[in-house]
């Protein structure tokens, strides 16, 4: 399966890599603007990835972009524009990956669900979100 981008008409809301996407070498999901960076990585055997560091770069970050990797379960993900309004829902299985991009997004897991979120940190409480209702 395609690596899926989820859209509200141009704007990219989200990115999703499916558990049984597949692909030899580095794919990157993101472009290189993104405050958080999102690739696929299918090596050989015996692939060498050399070792090194990462240098201090300085960077402005304005919103938080969250990845979420299901662990186990199957999880429903509501996306809203940032006026709140309702835009689609994707359902994500273990093993699938998502990074938020943009708008809003809610969740409701339909199963017992395991997973990883991944985002800039650090979290400072109320200052970082606004809550409002879900779809019903």
């Amino acid at each position: 399966m395609p690596i899926l981008e989820i859209k509200d008409n141009d704007k990219v809301l989200a990115i999703v890599i499916t558990h049984d996407f597949n692909e030899e070498g580095i794919k990157f999901c993101t472009p290189n603007d993104y405050s958080q960076q999102l690739a696929y990585m299918h090596h050989p055997k015996g692939h060498i990835i050399a070792p090194h560091v990462h240098n201090p770069v300085k960077r402005e970050v304005l919103y938080t972009k969250e990845t979420l990797v299901i662990k186990s379960g199957l999880l429903r993900c509501d996306f809203y524009r940032n006026n709140h309004e309702y835009v689609s829902s994707i359902e994500l299985n273990a093993g699938d990956v998502i990074l938020l991009v943009d708008g809003g997004h809610g969740f409701e897991c339909l199963e017992e669900t395991e997973m990883y979120e991944i985002k800039q940190g650090p979290y400072t409480g109320d200052q970082d979100k606004t809550r409002f209702e879900p779809i019903r």
